[in-house]
């Protein structure tokens, strides 16, 4: 599957970009960009892809995009006689440096910070949330000059302090060696990320890092809030799905490329973990690109 790079254009000498969204249906294909991006759907329906994330969205949808992370929208209805489906959002698009120097200067910034490290995988919001965020992206859509750069940066420090959101793409499909390797759940990672794709055990890994088997399980799921099993498979199904959006593999060839041992077991897998067959899956991105 290609994935276009679009070029964000700003006005010349500013940082941010807010716009509004009326159109028929949503038409822009599977891409990315190195600018960060908040979409609010006022009007409108379908399916929303964040990396390996599918998930249906509605009005009031509301979604911040880390910088270079792929996503689309798809519109429930695009060929709509009445336009009854059309669009209506609000799109708040804004450089990827934008708070560097504020946030390396001044911990007010701190959890500006955090959201943008989460922005990295997608982060969708609920209500009641998100209801306040809308008011706020509202807001910000008719202010102008430096009314509208204070306003933005007290809609990221709103935003940075809501707990009730979701994290929407797998650690799977932005894997990254780690280049310190300084705390022991740092080098269980990094084990895990260098060798999911063959089999490994709880054993291995415990030896690896001079501790018990028993000791390593309770270790792990006190860290990280899962057990070791399930969590290598959440990474090997994070990165099937990489592999099945790509579309260069067949499913049987994506099964063992994963670390899965058998058809059955990675389809029995696959489904428990995205509510899809790998199938079902794969075809929810066909016509995703133009």
């Amino acid at each position: 599957m290609k994935i276009m790079h679009e070029q964000v254009s700003f006005a010349p000498r500013t940082m941010l970009k807010v716009k509004w969204d009326d159109f028929p249906h949503f038409t822009y294909p599977w891409h990315f960009h190195s600018e960060f991006e908040i979409v609010y759907v006022l009007k409108s329906s379908g399916k929303r892809f964040v990396a390996d994330s599918v998930e249906p969205f509605k009005e009031g949808d509301i979604t911040l995009i880390g910088s270079n992370l792929p996503h689309f929208w798809k519109s429930e209805i695009q060929n709509d006689p009445d336009d009854s489906n059309r669009v209506n959002a609000i799109v708040v698009q804004f450089h990827k440096d934008f708070f560097k120097e504020e946030i390396n200067a001044y911990p007010e910034f701190h959890r500006i910070n955090e959201l943008l490290k989460r922005a990295v995988r997608g982060v969708h919001f609920s209500n009641p949330s998100a209801e306040q965020i809308g008011k706020m992206l509202k807001r910000l859509l008719k202010l102008n000059g430096l009314d509208r750069m204070l306003y933005f940066i007290k809609l990221m420090d709103t935003m940075s302090r809501i707990e009730n959101y979701r994290i929407l793409a797998s650690k799977a499909y932005l894997l990254q060696e780690h280049k310190e390797l300084n705390t022991r759940l740092d080098k269980i990672m990094h084990f895990i990320i260098t060798n999911y794709q063959r089999k490994i055990t709880q054993e291995e890994v415990a030896t690896k890092i001079s501790m018990t088997t028993a000791s390593f399980c309770r270790y792990f799921k006190e860290k990280t809030g899962k057990g070791f099993i399930f969590f290598v498979n959440e990474m090997r199904i994070g990165y099937a799905c990489k592999l099945l959006i790509e579309n260069h593999l067949s499913i049987s060839q994506i099964c063992f490329e994963c670390g899965f041992n058998n058809i059955s077991n990675f389809n029995r897998m696959f489904k428990r973990q995205t509510g899809y067959t790998p199938g079902e899956y794969q075809q929810q991105f066909i016509g995703v690109t133009v």
